[in-house]
């Protein structure tokens, strides 16, 4: 299975603040708002939810194709990408903008504040996925839809209709831009919906949709839980819960949700039941909680499998081998 993965691509400032947001905020002056906060530290990663959920799907041996737009100081991160496996042939170099950037706070409880410059990621409306539709060694099985620009994801959702390459949505942060009539042209016929708890109410305040009418416009909705785990849900079937690893120490939340995605990914491409992909989805969520940065966690068979069996039995852990066995 064949997977492109359109959206941003960018640089992360990752700064960590030692106290609590919480404590900073005196609730009859926030229409006055204005704090600045001391960090602790600056760490510079390589980052962009499609750039970070390739990045895992190339490390599992998929070989995902990216897209989406960069700057001329792209050359490193792209020798980087190259190492894990992932195609970085259809991605556009602006000569004149720089990369995306991504500035996130994170304090004592893991909560962010964050702020996203797109920069070069402004010419992804430009990038037509015809390209990869009409070259049959690119052609995607699955077109995966991240956070981009409004204008180049409902483009690239537009082409997938058109073209008639199944695609999941993934609208995450962007829902925060996105009008009613976006929101519902980007779900609209996705094979897969990924949102977290916030982004599913979000969604259906954004689209005027209730929960079923919500689920009868795509296949199957991913809502991932924090620590509690992720649920799934079809229409006109019980949701199906999985939870989280136990015990997961919290260093860096950034990035925690595309490593997710690329392990359920990943799990649903090598033919994994629906859980058994939610599972492997978690324990490489775990992976990237554990290290400071998107990318900077490191899969091997051995280390995923025990992880999975301490969190869902040996038996489970047996069900994920073929799948993470190939390459990792």
């Amino acid at each position: 299975m064949r997977i492109a993965v359109t959206g941003s691509i960018a640089a992360d400032h990752l700064m960590v603040f030692p106290g609590r947001f919480a404590d900073q905020l005196i609730p009859d002056q926030l229409a006055h708002l204005s704090l600045s906060f001391l960090v602790d530290g600056l760490e510079v990663r390589r980052g962009g939810v499609a750039a970070n959920i390739a990045f895992g799907l190339g490390s599992l041996g998929l070989g995902p194709q990216l897209v989406g737009a960069v700057g001329s100081d792209f050359a490193e991160y792209e020798v980087w990408l190259k190492e894990h496996g992932v195609d970085t042939s259809t991605v556009r170099v602006s000569p004149q903008r720089q990369t995306a950037r991504f500035m996130c706070i994170t304090d004592q409880d893991a909560n962010q504040i964050a702020a996203f410059y797109a920069g070069a990621m402004e010419e992804a409306a430009d990038i037509d996925l015809t390209l990869l539709a009409g070259m049959p060694q690119v052609r995607p099985d699955l077109v995966l839809i991240c956070p981009n620009t409004p204008e180049a994801m409902v483009r690239h959702t537009q082409d997938c209709r058109r073209l008639g390459l199944p695609f999941a949505a993934d609208p995450s942060q962007q829902l925060a831009r996105l009008d009613g009539e976006q929101a519902r042209e980007l779900v609209d016929g996705a094979c897969w919906l990924f949102t977290n708890q916030y982004e599913a109410a979000l969604l259906l305040e954004r689209t005027q949709w209730d929960r079923d009418h919500l689920l009868s416009k795509v296949g199957t909705w991913v809502t991932t839980l924090g620590p509690v785990g992720v649920r799934v849900d079809r229409a006109g079937r019980p949701s199906l819960t999985v939870p989280a690893v136990p015990d997961t120490p919290v260093v860096d939340p950034t990035g925690v949700g595309d490593a997710f995605r690329a392990g359920f990914l990943t799990g649903i491409a090598r033919g994994l039941p629906t859980e058994s992909a939610a599972r492997l989805g978690c324990v490489i969520a775990c992976a990237a909680l554990s290290v400071v940065g998107s990318q900077s966690y490191h899969l091997t068979p051995a280390d995923l499998l025990a992880t999975a069996a301490r969190a869902y039995g040996q038996d489970a852990a047996d069900r994920l081998a073929s799948a993470v066995g190939r390459r990792a």
